[in-house]
C-alpha cells in the first residue's frame, strides 16, 4: 500500500530565483539567513543531504546522503501561499492574482461594509502585528473591523474575539470571499482574530483561510477521484478550500501539525498525506524573527528522525516550500526564492537532480508513485530517484542478454527488448537486420510477434536497450513503427523501460510515449 508524506516548510526559500528583482525581491535567502543563527540546527537535515542541493554552499555537504534532493524554481507568477500550493499540486498560474499595494478599491470596501452593517478601518497593506495595535483600541470602540492586505493577494480582517465572535468573523470572511471575484478575485480572504494579553493585543491562533479556487484539476482532484486517500494537515485544506480533500485536520502550529503528521503514520490508508507547518512564514519570516526562524527550523529537523523511524517500506516522504519569506531582507512580505525538495524512502536512491523548473514536478512524481494518470503541468522524475524492484531488474538483464544476440551486420548497432507478460513469461527480441533495409525488424516488434504467435495477449512490462557493438550507451527509445505495434496491443498506461545501464532505467508509459495515438478504438 503506497502512502506519500507530503511536508511544505512553509516560506523556507533556499535563495533568490533569477527573477526576483520583478517581484521587489533582491539579497533574500531564507535558509542561508537562518542557518546564521546560533539557534539553527542542521544534523537530520543535512544527513538527508539538503547541503547538496545546488546553490547551498554555506552549509556542510552529504558524502552519502540518505535522499534524492533538488532545487525547484516556481513556473507561476507569484511569490504567495495559494499560487505555490496550486504548483506543488500540479497547477502553473502564469497570470498574478491581484494585490493592493494602495488598498481595496471603494467599490470593494462599500459593497462589504454594506453586506456586513460594519465601518471598515485602515484599508492599507499592513504587518499584522502592527495594525491591530494601531487600530485596535478604535475596533473595539466603534465595532468598525479593521481590513488590511500586504504585497500578497490576501483580504485580512482583524477582529477582537470580544468584539466579534469567532463564528461572526468567519462569515463576514465568507462575505468577502463572495464579493471578492473577477478581476478582484484575490488568493485568499483571511480571518484574523486577536485578544488581550496583559493590557497588549495578541493574535490568536484561530486564523482561518478563505481561498481561491484553483482555476483547473489538481493532483488532489485526481487522486480523491481514483479513490485514494487525500489527508490534509494544517492549512492544505483551507488553501485548497476543500476540494480533492477525503479527511482534514486542522492545526495550530508547526509542533500539533508534527504530532499529527506522525500519528498519520499509524493509520491505514493509500494516497496521499499533504501537510503545511505554518509557524515559519506566519510568526517568523514576517515578523523578521531570525532566531526564532531557526529555531523553529530546529525543532522539525529534532523531529524528522522519529517521523522516518515509523516510515512503512513502500512510504515516500517528500519535505518542500511554497515560496520564502527572508527574516532579514528589506521587508516583511514574502520573497521570490527557489525551494528545496528532499524526496526519502526506503525504495527511493539518494541522487542528486539539480535545478528543475517548476514545484509542479512534485505533482507529477507523487501522481506516478501512486499509480495515477494525472500529471498536470509538471514531469515526473520518479524514474530518476526510485531504485528499480526485482522484477524490473529481471527484465532488464533479459533485454540486455536478447541484445547480445542481435544480427546487426550492417549498422552495428545491437538492440534487446525483453516483454514480461501477466502470465509470468519474458519474451525476448533482438533487432534483426537485412542486406535490403527495408525488411529489417527492431528488437521491440520481435519480442511482441514472439509473444502473440504463442496466444499471449495481455502484458506486464517491456524493457529495451541498445549500444553500437553491443555496449550500451544512451537510450534506444522505440522507433515510431514499434509504438504503433504496442499500441495495438498495450494500454496507454503500460511501463517501458528504456535502458541506460544493466541495473538504471527510465520508465515512461506508453501513453507518453505516443500521445494521441491511433488506437484499434478508432476502427469501432
Amino acid at each position: 500500500m503506497k502512502r506519500v508524506f507530503l511536508i511544505v516548510l512553509d516560506s523556507l526559500g533556499i535563495g533568490e530565483e533569477p527573477d526576483a528583482p520583478l517581484f521587489g525581491d533582491r539579497d533574500c535567502n531564507t535558509l542561508k539567513r537562518i542557518s546564521a543563527s546560533d539557534k539553527f540546527r542542521f544534523d537530520s537535515m543535512k544527513r538527508m543531504g539538503m547541503g547538496n542541493i545546488d546553490g547551498q554552499d554555506y552549509l556542510p555537504s552529504e558524502k552519502k546522503p540518505l535522499a534524492a534532493v533538488a532545487r525547484l524554481q516556481e513556473r507561476s507568477m507569484g511569490k504567495d501561499t495559494t499560487i505555490g500550493h496550486w504548483e506543488i499540486a500540479g497547477v502553473v498560474s502564469p497570470s498574478p492574482l491581484p494585490t493592493y499595494p494602495d488598498g481595496f478599491p471603494d467599490e470593494v470596501i462599500k459593497e462589504f461594509e454594506a453586506a456586513t452593517g460594519r465601518r471598515v478601518l485602515c484599508n492599507k497593506p499592513y504587518s499584522g502585528t502592527v495594525v491591530i495595535n494601531e487600530y485596535g483600541e478604535e475596533h473595539i470602540k466603534t465595532g468598525a473591523l479593521i481590513v488590511y492586505t500586504s504585497a500578497d493577494s490576501v483580504f485580512q480582517i482583524a477582529a477582537h474575539e470580544d468584539v466579534v465572535p469567532l463564528g461572526q468573523l468567519y462569515e463576514y470572511c465568507r462575505t468577502a470571499r463572495k464579493i471578492l471575484k473577477g478581476k478582484h478575485a484575490v488568493g485568499r480572504v483571511i480571518a484574523r482574530p486577536f485578544i488581550t494579553v496583559d493590557g497588549k493585543f495578541v493574535r490568536t491562533a484561530n486564523r482561518h483561510d478563505f481561498s481561491l479556487l484553483p482555476p483547473k484539476q489538481t493532483l488532489l482532484d485526481a487522486l480523491k477521484s481514483d479513490g485514494k486517500t487525500v489527508y490534509a494537515v494544517g492549512k492544505i485544506n483551507d488553501i485548497f478550500a476543500g476540494r480533492g480533500v477525503t479527511k482534514h485536520v486542522m492545526t495550530h502550529g508547526n509542533t500539533e501539525g508534527m504530532k499529527v503528521a506522525l500519528e498519520a503514520l499509524d493509520e491505514d490508508f493509500e494516497g496521499l498525506c499533504f501537510v503545511n507547518l505554518v509557524d515559519f512564514d506566519m510568526l517568523y519570516g514576517h515578523r523578521q524573527d531570525i532566531d526564532g526562524y531557526a529555531a523553529a527550523f530546529s525543532e522539525f529537523d529534532l523531529w524528522l528522525p522519529s517521523f522516518t523511524a515509523g516510515m512503512k517500506d513502500d512510504d515516500v516522504l517528500i519535505i518542500t516550500a511554497d515560496h520564502g519569506c527572508d527574516p532579514g531582507d528589506s521587508h516583511t512580505d514574502h520573497s521570490r526564492e527557489y525551494v528545496p525538495m528532499i524526496m526519502y524512502g526506503k525504495n527511493v536512491k539518494p541522487v542528486n537532480l539539480g535545478t528543475r523548473l517548476g514545484f509542479s514536478d512534485i505533482a507529477a512524481t507523487v501522481a506516478e508513485y501512486l499509480d495515477c494518470e494525472y500529471r498536470g503541468d509538471g514531469k515526473s522524475f520518479l524514474s530518476e530517484v526510485i531504485k528499480p524492484t526485482q522484477k524490473e531488474k529481471a527484465l532488464c538483464a533479459q533485454a540486455f542478454d536478447a541484445m547480445q544476440r542481435s544480427y546487426s551486420p550492417y549498422s552495428g548497432y545491437r538492440v534487446g527488448a525483453a516483454l514480461l507478460t501477466k502470465s509470468g513469461k519474458i519474451y525476448k527480441g533482438c533487432n534483426i537486420e537485412n542486406a535490403a533495409y527495408s525488411p529489417s525488424v527492431c528488437a521491440e516488434r520481435t519480442a511482441i510477434f514472439k509473444a502473440v504467435s504463442e496466444g499471449e495477449r495481455e502484458f506486464e512490462m517491456l524493457a529495451v536497450c541498445g549500444g553500437k557493438d553491443g555496449n550500451l550507451k544512451g537510450l534506444f527509445p522505440p522507433c515510431g513503427v514499434c509504438r504503433q505495434v504496442m499500441r495495438e496491443f498495450l494500454p496507454d498506461d503500460f511501463p517501458v523501460l528504456m535502458m541506460k545501464s544493466k541495473t538504471t532505467f527510465i520508465k515512461k508509459t506508453l501513453g507518453e510515449l505516443l500521445p494521441y495515438s491511433f488506437k484499434p478504438d478508432n476502427l469501432k
